[in-house]
């Protein structure tokens, strides 16, 4: 009951503190918590293994330039296991604008002798490679000097920073992916790359020997957008199925499934609904994930990975 009280207590201060602060811009994922790299350098190597994990998001279905999101990331802790390497690609399009995202990331995790708990830094560095098609733009001003032109690769640089405390089964983390803000078309000083931080929590209650839940929380902040907060609970059974659901703070509401096919292998799919009334012009936002454990110890995988 302790550890109840204290994740339901954690997840209430990381919502309710940032209240007042405004959100993210960046491609988010309902199931985000199986594929942290992309906000979190810090994650790189977490799981003890080489592990990779897939997403590809259809958001509002049969709206006319919708966004749709792919994120692919591969990660492992190296022979010296303090250090992880891990490597993110992300593509995402949303109306006249694509935006291809490769990023590095290390991390550095510290142990502690009389404690479980691991406490790793992490950075990030990599490039946006961004393509913006004006005809698809609709402009009061055909003359506007922003939009004479299309934006062809033009390459944003830019590095984050992260950090990550967990156990087996609690976990806390901070991050700033990106963290230059540069004009998405090298002309316009306000269209930017703005500066996102994320804080996450998360972790397992055992009920009895077939039933777990999994709480987790995330928090998106950046300049000029309304706050972004999402908390899902999972119930998982026997080790096998994950089902649960999602609430994203003023913006939609969720259900997620999950299949752990093998102790390897872990197949998800995900809907959302939307709260706004944009959810009159479309048919829900549409999820799948892919995740595969690489072993190559004898002894396999030993213990289940919740995040």
């Amino acid at each position: 009951m302790k550890t109840v009280k204290f994740l339901i207590g954690c997840l209430t201060l990381v919502v309710l503190g940032t209240a007042n602060v405004s959100a993210q811009q960046d491609p988010h994922f309902t199931q985000y918590f199986d594929n942290m790299l992309f906000i979190n350098p810090a994650y790189a190597g977490s799981r003890g293994m080489l592990n990779m994990t897939a997403i590809h998001r259809e958001q509002w279905v049969g709206f006319d330039g919708r966004p749709r999101s792919s994120t692919f990331s591969i990660h492992s802790p190296l022979s010296y296991e303090s250090v992880g390497l891990g490597f993110t690609a992300v593509n995402d399009n949303i109306g006249p604008m694509n935006q291809t995202m490769f990023y590095a990331d290390a991390s550095y995790t510290i142990r502690f002798k009389n404690h479980k708990g691991k406490l790793a830094f992490g950075v990030k560095a990599g490039l946006n490679l961004i393509n913006v098609d004006k005809g698809g733009l609709n402009s009061d001003d055909p003359n506007d000097p922003k939009l004479l032109q299309n934006v062809r690769n033009n390459v944003n640089p830019n590095f984050g920073f992260g950090i990550y405390y967990h156990l087996p089964y609690f976990f806390v983390g901070v991050s700033s992916p990106k963290i230059l803000e540069r004009s998405y078309d090298k002309v316009s000083t306000t269209n930017l790359e703005r500066r996102h931080y994320f804080g996450t929590i998360g972790g397992v209650i055992t009920l009895n020997d077939q039933w777990k839940l999994r709480p987790v929380g995330l928090v998106k902040i950046t300049e000029g957008a309304p706050l972004s907060a999402d908390v899902s609970l999972a119930a998982i059974y026997a080790e096998k199925l994950w089902f649960g659901a999602n609430y994203r703070l003023d913006a939609a509401v969720g259900a997620f499934v999950q299949v752990q096919i093998s102790p390897q292998f872990k197949v998800g799919v995900a809907s959302d609904f939307g709260l706004q009334k944009i959810r009159n012009y479309n048919s829900g936002t549409f999820e799948i994930l892919l995740s595969y454990d690489f072993t190559f110890k004898k002894q396999g995988i030993r213990s289940p990975r919740y995040f």
